[in-house]
Protein backbone atom coordinates (compact mmCIF):
# COMPACT_ATOMS: atom_id res chain seq x y z
CA UNK A 1 0.00 0.00 0.00
CA UNK A 2 1.13 3.57 -0.85
CA UNK A 3 1.10 6.27 1.05
CA UNK A 4 -1.10 7.96 -1.11
CA UNK A 5 -3.48 4.72 -0.46
CA UNK A 6 -3.02 4.79 3.40
CA UNK A 7 -3.90 8.37 3.65
CA UNK A 8 -7.00 7.97 1.58
CA UNK A 9 -8.22 4.85 3.63
CA UNK A 10 -7.61 6.87 7.18
CA UNK A 11 -9.63 9.36 5.80
CA UNK A 12 -12.32 7.58 4.42
CA UNK A 13 -12.55 5.53 7.96
CA UNK A 14 -13.00 9.10 9.76
CA UNK A 15 -15.82 10.00 7.26
CA UNK A 16 -17.09 7.04 8.39
CA UNK A 17 -16.85 7.21 11.83
CA UNK A 18 -18.25 11.08 11.54
CA UNK A 19 -21.17 9.83 9.29
CA UNK A 20 -22.30 7.32 11.88
CA UNK A 21 -22.43 10.08 14.44
CA UNK A 22 -24.16 12.43 12.83
CA UNK A 23 -26.49 9.66 12.18
CA UNK A 24 -26.56 8.79 15.74
CA UNK A 25 -27.14 12.49 16.50
CA UNK A 26 -29.42 12.90 14.37
CA UNK A 27 -31.89 10.15 15.53
CA UNK A 28 -31.91 10.95 19.48
CA UNK A 29 -33.04 14.44 17.70
CA UNK A 30 -35.99 12.75 15.77
CA UNK A 31 -37.29 11.14 19.19
CA UNK A 32 -36.76 14.22 21.16
CA UNK A 33 -38.56 16.42 18.81
CA UNK A 34 -41.32 14.03 18.13
CA UNK A 35 -41.74 13.45 21.67
CA UNK A 36 -42.03 17.29 21.89
CA UNK A 37 -44.32 17.29 19.20
CA UNK A 38 -47.23 15.27 20.67
CA UNK A 39 -46.87 16.56 23.67
CA UNK A 40 -47.25 20.30 22.65
CA UNK A 41 -49.84 19.05 19.77
CA UNK A 42 -52.04 17.27 21.90
CA UNK A 43 -51.90 20.35 24.45
CA UNK A 44 -53.04 22.95 22.05
CA UNK A 45 -55.70 20.29 20.72
CA UNK A 46 -56.98 20.11 23.72
CA UNK A 47 -57.30 23.35 24.89
CA UNK A 48 -58.55 24.19 21.48
CA UNK A 49 -61.02 21.70 20.76
CA UNK A 50 -62.01 20.55 24.65
CA UNK A 51 -62.12 23.93 26.14
CA UNK A 52 -62.27 26.39 23.04
CA UNK A 53 -59.41 28.36 24.01
CA UNK A 54 -58.54 30.66 21.30
CA UNK A 55 -54.43 30.56 22.19
CA UNK A 56 -54.87 27.01 22.08
CA UNK A 57 -54.93 26.47 18.54
CA UNK A 58 -51.74 29.23 18.30
CA UNK A 59 -49.94 26.64 20.12
CA UNK A 60 -51.37 23.75 18.21
CA UNK A 61 -50.06 25.11 14.85
CA UNK A 62 -47.00 26.29 15.98
CA UNK A 63 -46.04 22.54 17.60
CA UNK A 64 -43.72 21.67 15.15
CA UNK A 65 -41.35 25.20 15.63
CA UNK A 66 -41.69 24.92 19.46
CA UNK A 67 -40.44 21.88 19.48
CA UNK A 68 -37.77 21.66 17.18
CA UNK A 69 -36.26 24.95 19.38
CA UNK A 70 -36.43 22.82 22.51
CA UNK A 71 -34.48 19.71 20.95
CA UNK A 72 -32.11 21.85 19.46
CA UNK A 73 -31.32 23.81 23.22
CA UNK A 74 -31.57 20.96 25.23
CA UNK A 75 -29.46 19.23 22.63
CA UNK A 76 -27.19 22.15 21.92
CA UNK A 77 -27.20 21.62 18.09
CA UNK A 78 -27.50 25.63 17.72
CA UNK A 79 -29.61 27.07 14.36
CA UNK A 80 -26.43 27.28 11.59
CA UNK A 81 -28.66 24.58 9.74
CA UNK A 82 -32.50 25.92 9.95
CA UNK A 83 -31.03 27.90 6.82
CA UNK A 84 -32.63 31.49 7.74
CA UNK A 85 -30.20 32.93 5.41
CA UNK A 86 -31.48 33.43 1.71
CA UNK A 87 -30.13 33.83 -1.36
CA UNK A 88 -32.29 35.20 -4.53
CA UNK A 89 -30.22 34.27 -7.35
CA UNK A 90 -30.29 30.59 -6.11
CA UNK A 91 -33.90 31.06 -5.03
CA UNK A 92 -35.84 33.59 -6.88
CA UNK A 93 -37.20 30.65 -9.66
CA UNK A 94 -38.41 28.46 -7.10
CA UNK A 95 -40.25 31.57 -4.89
CA UNK A 96 -42.01 32.83 -7.86
CA UNK A 97 -42.76 28.55 -8.40
CA UNK A 98 -44.27 28.78 -4.68
CA UNK A 99 -46.46 31.95 -5.35
CA UNK A 100 -47.93 30.37 -8.67
CA UNK A 101 -47.70 26.57 -7.90
CA UNK A 102 -51.39 26.97 -6.18
CA UNK A 103 -52.93 28.79 -8.68
CA UNK A 104 -52.18 26.15 -11.11
CA UNK A 105 -53.18 23.34 -9.03
CA UNK A 106 -56.26 25.69 -8.06
CA UNK A 107 -57.38 26.46 -11.65
CA UNK A 108 -56.16 22.80 -12.67
CA UNK A 109 -58.69 21.37 -10.18
CA UNK A 110 -61.01 23.32 -8.94
CA UNK A 111 -61.71 24.30 -12.61
CA UNK A 112 -62.74 21.04 -13.75
CA UNK A 113 -64.95 21.03 -10.64
CA UNK A 114 -66.67 24.11 -12.23
CA UNK A 115 -66.62 23.58 -15.76
CA UNK A 116 -68.70 19.61 -15.11
CA UNK A 117 -70.75 21.41 -12.55
CA UNK A 118 -70.09 19.34 -10.09
CA UNK A 119 -69.22 22.24 -7.86
CA UNK A 120 -70.37 25.54 -7.89
CA UNK A 121 -68.43 28.78 -8.80
CA UNK A 122 -70.16 31.90 -6.63
CA UNK A 123 -68.06 34.99 -7.17
CA UNK A 124 -68.71 37.50 -3.70
CA UNK A 125 -69.97 40.34 -4.49
CA UNK A 126 -68.26 43.98 -3.32
CA UNK A 127 -69.09 47.22 -3.46
CA UNK A 128 -66.81 48.03 -6.68
CA UNK A 129 -68.63 47.58 -10.07
CA UNK A 130 -66.86 45.01 -12.55
CA UNK A 131 -67.58 41.40 -14.09
CA UNK A 132 -67.11 38.65 -11.67
CA UNK A 133 -63.69 37.36 -13.33
CA UNK A 134 -62.12 40.78 -12.17
CA UNK A 135 -63.47 40.46 -9.09
CA UNK A 136 -62.03 36.71 -8.80
CA UNK A 137 -58.76 38.02 -9.85
CA UNK A 138 -58.49 41.00 -7.37
CA UNK A 139 -58.93 38.92 -4.37
CA UNK A 140 -56.46 36.02 -5.87
CA UNK A 141 -53.93 38.77 -6.41
CA UNK A 142 -54.49 39.96 -2.68
CA UNK A 143 -54.34 36.62 -1.35
CA UNK A 144 -50.78 36.00 -3.90
CA UNK A 145 -49.67 39.37 -2.04
CA UNK A 146 -51.00 40.57 1.46
CA UNK A 147 -52.72 37.42 2.52
CA UNK A 148 -49.44 35.13 1.80
CA UNK A 149 -46.60 37.68 3.44
CA UNK A 150 -49.47 37.57 6.65
CA UNK A 151 -49.76 33.79 6.66
CA UNK A 152 -46.13 33.41 6.61
CA UNK A 153 -46.18 34.22 10.14
CA UNK A 154 -48.11 30.68 11.27
CA UNK A 155 -46.63 28.97 8.41
CA UNK A 156 -43.27 29.65 9.85
CA UNK A 157 -44.63 27.95 12.94
CA UNK A 158 -44.56 25.07 11.37
CA UNK A 159 -41.75 25.56 8.73
CA UNK A 160 -39.56 25.78 11.49
CA UNK A 161 -40.14 21.67 12.24
CA UNK A 162 -41.42 20.15 9.43
CA UNK A 163 -38.54 21.38 6.91
CA UNK A 164 -36.12 23.48 9.21
CA UNK A 165 -35.62 20.59 11.81
CA UNK A 166 -37.29 17.04 10.63
CA UNK A 167 -36.48 16.76 7.10
CA UNK A 168 -32.84 17.08 7.47
CA UNK A 169 -32.88 14.74 10.47
CA UNK A 170 -34.67 12.07 8.26
CA UNK A 171 -31.46 12.39 5.87
CA UNK A 172 -29.16 12.59 7.82
CA UNK A 173 -30.10 9.79 10.14
CA UNK A 174 -30.57 7.95 6.82
CA UNK A 175 -34.42 7.19 7.07
CA UNK A 176 -35.46 5.43 4.05
CA UNK A 177 -37.34 7.59 1.43
CA UNK A 178 -37.15 11.12 3.44
CA UNK A 179 -39.46 13.24 1.84
CA UNK A 180 -42.34 10.07 1.58
CA UNK A 181 -42.09 10.07 5.66
CA UNK A 182 -41.99 13.67 6.03
CA UNK A 183 -44.98 14.08 4.19
CA UNK A 184 -47.18 11.40 5.94
CA UNK A 185 -46.14 12.67 8.91
CA UNK A 186 -46.89 15.91 8.32
CA UNK A 187 -50.40 15.19 7.30
CA UNK A 188 -51.04 12.37 10.00
CA UNK A 189 -50.60 15.55 12.31
CA UNK A 190 -54.02 17.25 10.77
CA UNK A 191 -56.15 13.74 11.09
CA UNK A 192 -57.00 14.52 14.78
CA UNK A 193 -58.19 18.05 13.29
CA UNK A 194 -59.99 16.55 10.77
CA UNK A 195 -61.67 14.03 12.86
CA UNK A 196 -62.49 16.46 15.25
CA UNK A 197 -64.48 18.69 12.25
CA UNK A 198 -62.18 21.48 12.24
CA UNK A 199 -60.55 21.12 9.28
CA UNK A 200 -61.01 19.88 5.93
CA UNK A 201 -64.07 16.95 6.10
CA UNK A 202 -66.15 15.79 2.93
CA UNK A 203 -69.46 13.49 2.98
CA UNK A 204 -67.40 10.50 3.53
CA UNK A 205 -64.76 10.92 6.07
CA UNK A 206 -62.94 7.78 5.48
CA UNK A 207 -62.58 9.17 1.79
CA UNK A 208 -61.54 12.14 3.32
CA UNK A 209 -58.70 11.23 5.78
CA UNK A 210 -57.06 9.40 2.62
CA UNK A 211 -57.45 12.48 -0.21
CA UNK A 212 -56.09 14.36 2.38
CA UNK A 213 -53.09 11.80 3.26
CA UNK A 214 -52.48 11.93 -0.77
CA UNK A 215 -52.58 15.19 -0.98
CA UNK A 216 -50.62 16.35 2.30
CA UNK A 217 -47.92 13.69 1.13
CA UNK A 218 -47.60 14.74 -2.17
CA UNK A 219 -47.27 18.50 -1.16
CA UNK A 220 -44.79 17.46 0.68
CA UNK A 221 -42.62 16.46 -1.64
CA UNK A 222 -42.92 19.34 -3.34
CA UNK A 223 -42.30 21.67 -0.57
CA UNK A 224 -39.41 19.49 0.71
CA UNK A 225 -37.97 19.57 -2.99
CA UNK A 226 -37.79 23.53 -2.37
CA UNK A 227 -36.03 23.49 0.55
CA UNK A 228 -33.51 21.29 -0.47
CA UNK A 229 -33.13 23.12 -3.56
CA UNK A 230 -33.18 26.29 -2.51
CA UNK A 231 -30.96 25.83 0.97
CA UNK A 232 -33.46 28.00 2.84
CA UNK A 233 -36.36 27.31 4.90
CA UNK A 234 -38.07 30.79 3.36
CA UNK A 235 -38.99 29.40 0.03
CA UNK A 236 -41.11 26.48 2.19
CA UNK A 237 -42.77 29.37 4.40
CA UNK A 238 -43.89 31.56 1.66
CA UNK A 239 -44.78 28.10 -0.15
CA UNK A 240 -47.07 26.92 2.91
CA UNK A 241 -48.46 30.61 2.98
CA UNK A 242 -49.43 30.89 0.00
CA UNK A 243 -50.99 27.55 -0.29
CA UNK A 244 -53.59 28.58 2.56
CA UNK A 245 -53.90 31.75 1.27
CA UNK A 246 -54.58 30.59 -2.40
CA UNK A 247 -55.95 27.32 -1.95
CA UNK A 248 -58.90 28.17 1.21
CA UNK A 249 -58.89 31.79 0.70
CA UNK A 250 -60.02 32.32 -2.76
CA UNK A 251 -60.25 28.53 -4.74
CA UNK A 252 -62.60 27.34 -1.42
CA UNK A 253 -63.81 30.64 -0.66
CA UNK A 254 -65.58 30.89 -4.29
CA UNK A 255 -66.28 27.21 -4.37
CA UNK A 256 -70.21 26.23 -3.25
CA UNK A 257 -72.23 23.31 -3.22
CA UNK A 258 -72.75 19.94 -1.55
CA UNK A 259 -70.36 18.23 -2.77
CA UNK A 260 -67.44 20.86 -2.87
CA UNK A 261 -65.29 19.45 -0.18
CA UNK A 262 -65.85 15.61 -1.97
CA UNK A 263 -64.07 17.12 -5.50
CA UNK A 264 -61.99 20.09 -4.35
CA UNK A 265 -60.12 21.43 -1.05
CA UNK A 266 -57.09 19.39 0.12
CA UNK A 267 -59.64 16.58 0.69
CA UNK A 268 -61.07 16.68 -2.62
CA UNK A 269 -60.25 14.36 -5.57
CA UNK A 270 -59.31 16.48 -8.54
CA UNK A 271 -56.91 18.45 -5.92
CA UNK A 272 -55.63 15.23 -4.68
CA UNK A 273 -54.82 14.05 -8.25
CA UNK A 274 -53.25 17.30 -9.34
CA UNK A 275 -50.60 17.67 -6.63
CA UNK A 276 -50.03 13.85 -6.45
CA UNK A 277 -48.65 13.91 -10.06
CA UNK A 278 -46.36 16.71 -9.42
CA UNK A 279 -44.94 14.70 -6.68
CA UNK A 280 -44.39 11.50 -9.07
CA UNK A 281 -42.66 13.89 -11.43
CA UNK A 282 -39.90 15.32 -8.27
CA UNK A 283 -40.01 12.07 -6.75
CA UNK A 284 -38.14 10.60 -9.59
CA UNK A 285 -35.72 13.14 -8.90
CA UNK A 286 -35.18 13.16 -5.56
CA UNK A 287 -34.51 8.90 -4.92
CA UNK A 288 -31.80 8.40 -2.53
CA UNK A 289 -30.67 9.43 0.38
CA UNK A 290 -26.82 9.92 -0.97
CA UNK A 291 -28.79 12.20 -3.34
CA UNK A 292 -30.67 14.47 -0.74
CA UNK A 293 -27.73 14.57 1.64
CA UNK A 294 -25.79 17.08 -0.54
CA UNK A 295 -28.30 19.18 0.72
CA UNK A 296 -28.38 19.31 4.06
Amino acid sequence: MTEHDHVTSKAEQVDGKRSDVDKKLARQGLMLFFVLLVLLSATGFILAIGYRYPLGGALFMCAPGLASIVTRIVLREGIADISLRLNMRRSWKLIVLSLLFPVLVGLLAYGTAWMTGWVDLEIPVSSIVAAPAVHFGMLLLFQMSVGTAIGMLSSLGEELGWRGYMLTRLIRAEVPYPLLVSGIIWGLWHVPVILAGSYYNGPYLALSLILFMVTVTSAGYVVGYIRLQTGSIWPAVIFHAAWNAIIQDVFDAVSKGSEAFLWTGESGILVAVVIWMVACVISRRTTGVKWLQKYV
